[in-house]
């Protein structure tokens, strides 16, 4: 969540960053209302509470005559306590309802507009030109049925649509990918972590996941869990409730998980194989930092990202993701697209967010420096999400005879295969 000082000391900062998401700027003096409200009832409940701790002293002292007097004056005071408390409780708890429906605040050099207003900041690689080596690419999922490594219709027929299994070699190709990730994590100083699929709501709010995300998450009613569409949310949660020493940061970890989302608006989009699918598994890199070093963070993750998808042999283009299209836990997000040759432009793999200091004011994850306790900045970033890495590589390393060039990185996790082949009929 966003400071409440900052938000009292400069409203206006906080309007345009509402108005640059798209999303609703009566917000802002709806808090600020209740802000007030909020402070003004704390105030009248100290007032109440000291005034009826001092009554409690006098009437010990007090004469027979006078002692009548006060006890009916306590009782008094005792239900205007009562009724500030009660006050003060709902002026709290609107204050934090409000402040939970609000986004961070989004960095100044991030371009304003929606999905489309994105800037493409770098290029990399070079894109194939299959016309000139003389044949047509084929699509990820014609690839992988005919080596045998994706089936839908049968993850269909078990699960529903945007379900599938990886076979054989597709189930090879991601233990590769994952393998060869965590190595490249935990080379870079990461901590590999197995992550919960499940859990409570608070961390699944406190990441923010419950605001503008919640149609995609799957929520378990009878038991009140969710299900987590990324690790960086019990990642976050790790932590939770604690205070770490500034010298033992940046803590930065690499956690693998399944991952589910309901992909709830995509109706008709990215239908055809695994691009876009309800379950998926994905290593996702995450750090605790000081508020101070969170940017310098944030292009270190990219950097990472860029290594890897370098890694690979993919061609990719890093972008700077517009205002509303932002999280509402991001105050800023570059994504890595890569290259799909048989839709001709690029598409997301990865992404590294600056959340600053809003999950951590959520999870009350604060770091202690000499006498000063405050929240610390979180930031996260995609390493591979797995089924979208398959497609990526699979379509650009085809050959004519449509077996697939593994990229060198993934060899010593494939015992040494230079190619996936296609199954002899």
């Amino acid at each position: 969540m966003i400071d409440l000082r900052l938000l009292r000391e400069d409203p206006d900062r906080v309007r345009a960053s509402q108005r640059a998401r798209g999303e609703d700027v009566g917000l802002v003096d709806a808090l600020l209302s209740a802000d007030e409200r909020r402070r003004s009832s704390g105030l009248r409940f100290d007032e109440l509470r000291s005034e009826q701790k001092s009554l409690g002293k006098l009437i010990p002292k007090a004469t027979p005559d006078e002692r009548a007097e006060l006890l009916k004056k306590a009782e008094q005071l005792k239900s205007d306590v009562k009724g500030a408390e009660a006050e003060q409780n709902d002026a709290e708890e609107e204050t934090r309802r409000l402040l939970l429906q609000v986004g961070n605040l989004v960095h100044e050099d991030v371009p304003v507009g929606g999905e489309e207003d994105f800037v493409v900041l770098e290029t990399h690689g070079t894109i194939r030109d299959f016309g000139a080596e003389g044949f047509t690419p084929k699509d990820h999922l014609e690839l992988g049925e005919a080596l045998g490594a994706i089936d839908v219709e049968r993850g269909a027929k078990v699960s529903g649509s945007r379900f599938y299994y990886l076979t054989g070699v597709g189930a090879l190709l991601e233990l590769a990918l994952v393998n060869a990730a965590i190595a490249q994590a935990t080379e870079a100083g990461f901590i590999p972590m197995l992550t919960p699929a499940l859990v409570r709501p608070r961390a699944m709010e406190g990441t923010g996941f419950l605001g503008q995300a919640a149609e995609n998450v799957y929520h378990l009613e009878k038991d009140d869990y969710y299900l987590v569409g990324t690790s960086e949310v019990p990642l976050a949660a790790y932590h939770m409730d604690e205070i770490i020493d500034a010298d033992k940061l940046p803590l930065r970890y690499a956690g693998f998980s399944p991952c589910f989302r309901r992909e709830a608006g995509t109706y008709g989009k990215d239908t055809r194989g695994i691009f876009r699918v309800h379950q998926f598994d994905k290593v996702e890199m995450f750090s605790y930092v000081a508020p101070e070093d969170a940017e310098a963070e944030h292009k270190r993750l990219l950097d990472w990202e860029k290594q890897w998808l370098t890694a690979l042999e993919l061609p990719f283009q890093v972008i700077d993701v517009a205002t509303g299209d932002l999280g509402s836990s991001a105050s800023r997000k570059f994504d890595c697209e890569a290259w799909i040759p048989t839709q001709g432009k690029y598409r997301e793999l990865t992404s590294a967010s600056n959340c600053d200091g809003f999950q951590a004011r959520r999870l009350s994850v604060r770091m202690r420096e000499g006498k000063k306790v405050q929240p610390l900045a979180t930031l996260n970033g995609t390493l591979c999400a797995v089924p979208r890495t398959i497609v990526a590589i699979l379509e650009n390393h085809q050959l004519a005879d449509g077996s697939v060039r593994v990229p060198e990185v993934l060899r010593p996790y494939l015992g040494g295969r230079e190619l996936l082949e296609p199954i002899s009929k």
